[in-house]
């Protein structure tokens, strides 16, 4: 193994009894604190980096210093003043959520936002109503960045958009687009009235086609899991109900490619009004 001249001032770490390596297997775990996110791989790290989101204590194997794009991740952390502890490849693997892991893992602080970037310009804010996946929170966070969506809200029973799969899926959203968790559903409507905004919410059935839907206007879109749908109350206030339709038989569509659908065709209608 090729370890740099540096490693002479660092111990390698080889226990998986070490302290270090007890709080991240106990995050992977336990899913993101208050406070603390476990990011893994160069990429995500780059990102979070890039986002400005704090980065407490990294951890990685000694083979991300023999690519370019490691070492420069490596020298970035430096530069900022993180330290770097080195762990054994089979330390780091046993904690890594993937297959072949990049070898390096990062605990961050929980990204924060200004609820008012949610409402600048000719806001379209997504409530996500009780989606219990994290990899669907993660995909929903990625699109709706994409698709210029201003924010995300979370109700109780969501998936934590910083756990381990939410924010692999994520790809980096989850630490630039405002989101917010909420208590539930009614309380969001309140806040949206408040603001001015057009209540649209997506159904599987007896709406109109996403396509004749206007988009341009300020509004939130109430997205449910494919289960249980969104709550009578939430229904009963819609402005506006949408559905994609499909052919049968299939009855609807995963949350968060109904989201994409729908986020786009916003997102086209916005650009041919100038938004």
């Amino acid at each position: 193994m090729v370890i740099s001249w540096a490693m002479s001032e660092r111990s390698l770490i080889r226990s998986r009894h070490n302290p270090l390596v007890w709080r991240l297997r106990e995050l992977k775990s336990r899913g993101a604190t208050e406070n603390l996110v476990l990011i893994e791989g160069v990429r995500l790290i780059e990102e979070a980096l890039a986002a400005g989101v704090e980065i407490v204590e990294t951890a990685a194997a000694p083979r991300v210093e023999r690519t370019e794009r490691g070492r420069s991740l490596l020298r970035m952390l430096a530069t900022l003043g993180h330290s770097v502890r080195y762990l054994d490849d089979g330390v780091i693997a046993s904690i890594a959520d993937v297959e072949t892991s990049q070898g390096v893992l990062a605990l961050s602080r929980r990204p924060m936002f200004d609820e008012n970037q949610a409402f600048d310009g000719n806001p379209l804010v997504i409530a996500a109503v009780a989606i219990q996946n994290p990899g669907n929170v993660g995909a929903l966070l990625r699109t709706a960045e994409a698709a210029g969506a201003t924010g995300v809200y979370l109700t109780r029973g969501c998936a934590d958009p910083c756990s381990w799969k939410a924010i692999r899926g994520a790809m980096g959203s989850a630490f630039r687009l405002p989101h917010f968790q909420a208590t539930d559903a009614g309380a969001l409507l309140r806040r949206f009235h408040s603001r001015g905004l057009a209540i649209l919410t997506a159904v599987a059935a007896d709406g109109r086609r996403y396509d004749r839907c206007d988009f341009t206007r300020p509004a939130a879109l109430f997205l449910g899991n494919e289960g249980a749908g969104l709550p009578e109350e939430v229904l009963a206030a819609a402005d506006e109900r949408i559905m994609v339709p499909t052919k049968p038989p299939v009855e609807s569509l995963n949350v968060a490619v109904a989201a994409g659908v729908l986020l786009f065709e916003a997102a086209r209608q916005r650009r041919g009004r100038g938004n």
